[in-house]
């Protein structure tokens, strides 16, 4: 019996309004395909690129601790990009199509990372900004109606609020040090705060995808309501960090039980979004150079993958049954080997006794 496209899409819609979750092995509409793919890989190359600005400052930190904490929140970023980078690829796009669309600019990323980290306070502030306005507009995708997506946001979602709280208390430290580190948090919020804002997007009225991605599951909340939502969590951190958030418009509205905040210059937004920003020029040269510098690994990994299963399965695999028994003894005769060199005479940490 042939199943007809009519039915196929009622069969998606009634999962989209059961509140279910569209599998990669189930029939989906193309644009829902095409937006998932738009967000997805967008999602995955801010990941990709959201390492460069604070990257920059693992060479400099100012003790091993900080250089540990911040080593491992990269780390953490690289694997959150090639969570998504998979989850994408169950819409049947390839690894390389995706890589290729980030590196020739014809896929996007999140804007803030076109903005240049210029103080080690910085890296406090991506934390608790940056990484606080991502949370905002991440938790609720650990719901959204495409399977593999929502399952990787569960887990790029607990470690996104592990790094959010590593740069409050990156910040909380300085604010209760020196003058000159006080007004370093404030300078380094001051550039950050509208940046941070732009983070959700354009307004509801001018967004061409959030009617749609609500439509169908993928988004839960709108632009506007998660701005709304990260400034009413953010005011009372500041308030307890001691900075103030450059905004003379923000203020607590009673009537609304929400606080009111300015708008972001929108026209900055776009010029950024077009590729005009600060660093935009210099965060895709990087990445470019990076992915040619690594060709030779991804080549080693292909060869190596591709070998015969005999000639991988390792030589006491090769030899048959007796080498079971060789193995110890050849283990131990490693280090001895390994410093042999040419001159046997000098053959491993024995022989000078």
């Amino acid at each position: 019996m042939t199943t007809t496209v009519e039915e196929l899409q009622h069969t998606f819609d009634a999962v989209i309004a059961h509140h279910d979750r569209i599998e990669p092995r189930d029939w989906m509409p193309d644009a829902y395909r095409k937006t998932l793919v738009r967000q997805i890989a967008q999602h995955a190359h801010s990941e990709i690129i959201g390492m460069q600005p604070e990257g920059n400052w693992i060479g400099r930190a100012p003790s091993l601790r900080r250089k540990a904490i911040l080593l491992a929140k990269v780390q953490d970023e690289a694997g959150h990009g090639l969570y998504l980078y998979a989850a994408c690829e169950t819409l049947g796009v390839s690894r390389e199509e995706l890589v290729e669309a980030l590196l020739t600019g014809k896929q996007k990323y999140s804007s803030i990372f076109n903005y240049p980290t210029l103080s080690y306070a910085d890296v406090g502030t991506i934390g608790w900004l940056v990484d606080g306005a991502a949370i905002c507009n991440q938790v609720p995708l650990c719901r959204t109606s495409y399977g593999p997506y929502g399952r990787a946001m569960i887990r790029i979602c607990k470690e996104e609020s592990f790094h959010q709280r590593q740069g409050y208390e990156l910040l909380m430290t300085m604010v209760r040090g020196t003058d000159a580190q006080r007004a370093m948090v404030q300078e380094s919020v001051d550039r950050f705060w509208w940046p941070s804002l732009m983070m959700f997007g354009p307004p509801d009225a001018d967004s061409p995808n959030t009617e749609r991605s609500m439509a169908w599951g993928i988004k839960r909340n709108t632009n506007d309501e998660l701005r709304q939502k990260f400034v009413d969590m953010t005011v009372p951190q500041a308030d307890a960090l001691g900075v103030t958030l450059p905004d003379p418009g923000l203020g607590w509205n009673a009537d609304r039980g929400h606080y009111d905040f300015g708008q972001p210059d929108w026209d900055e937004f776009a010029a950024v979004v077009r590729g005009n920003g600060p660093c935009n020029a210099q965060r895709l040269a990087h990445r470019r150079a990076a992915h040619d510098e690594g060709e030779w690994v991804r080549e080693a990994a292909t060869a190596f993958a591709a070998r015969p299963a005999t000639a991988t399965a390792g030589p006491e695999a090769a030899a048959g049954p007796g080498a079971a028994t060789a193995g110890p003894g050849a283990a131990t005769a490693g280090p001895g080997a390994a410093t042999a060199g040419p001159g046997a005479a000098t053959a491993g940490p024995g022989a000078g006794r």
